[in-house]
């Protein structure tokens, strides 16, 4: 289980970046999940003209309590950044190749997910799932994908095999625009913790798994709408 953040406009890295670190030690947490703190790594992609691709991305493995603040993405400047920090649910599944965002060889896609999809891989025709939010990516992008197609993608969740999977919530990012999917499964327990909220200022967009009052009032913070997904070009 995870949480992320997505920003685009004019903003200061280091709020951000901040504004996570609280979120991984369960300072913003109100939810009815059984845990507060997500301590296993996190990973971040942000615009970079400079970059081949024009994004650039980090990934670390160590809690962002004690590596975000200190790996150097205070220091970048962008008007589009992503951020994800985990709890692996397994030891099997803890490490650099686990780590968000995720990427496929040769492809401009990267992909954070919040949630469980242990039911996914029978639509891919795997006899087991060995990594739920590689498989779930394998899925609702498959590869050589441009673009997402949104009423295709919705049906795409709608299909996945119940009971089991709880949250399909995930950012998949483009170098020219990145959709926001916002998807709690039938079967979800848990719908404060999966519920993503947004704040829009002038300058300024912000879509995350918790609202943040350190970056907007409470008051300024609306639920997306539920199985809903948006596209936001960068």
């Amino acid at each position: 289980m995870c949480r992320m953040i997505l920003v685009i406009g004019k903003f200061n890295t280091v709020d951000i970046v901040k504004a996570m670190v609280a979120v991984a030690c369960g300072e913003t947490a109100d939810h009815e999940g059984s845990f507060s703190e997500h301590p296993h790594g996190w990973g971040a992609v942000w615009r970079d003209m400079a970059a081949p691709s024009g994004l650039s991305v980090m990934r670390e493995t160590k809690a962002a309590k004690v590596s975000l603040l200190a790996s150097g993405l205070t220091s970048v400047k962008t008007d589009f950044l992503a951020i994800h920090i985990r709890r692996s649910m397994s030891t099997d599944t803890f490490g650099t190749k686990f780590t968000h965002p995720l990427q496929r060889p040769m492809e401009d896609w990267y992909f954070m997910h919040n949630g469980s999809q242990p039911t996914v891989h029978q639509l891919l025709g795997l006899p087991s799932s060995t990594f739920d939010s590689a498989e779930y990516f394998d899925y609702l992008v498959p590869g050589g994908t441009s673009s997402i197609d949104r009423a295709e993608a919705l049906e795409r969740l709608r299909k996945i095999p119940e009971p089991g999977s709880n949250s399909g919530n995930a950012f998949a990012i483009r170098p020219d625009c990145a959709y926001v999917i916002h998807w709690r499964s039938p079967s979800d327990t848990w719908p404060r913790y999966f519920t993503m909220h947004e704040t829009v200022s002038t300058d300024c967009r912000i879509i995350s798994s918790e609202i943040i009052p350190a970056l907007a009032p409470v008051e300024k913070w609306t639920p997306l709408p539920p199985q809903s997904i948006l596209e936001i070009p960068i």
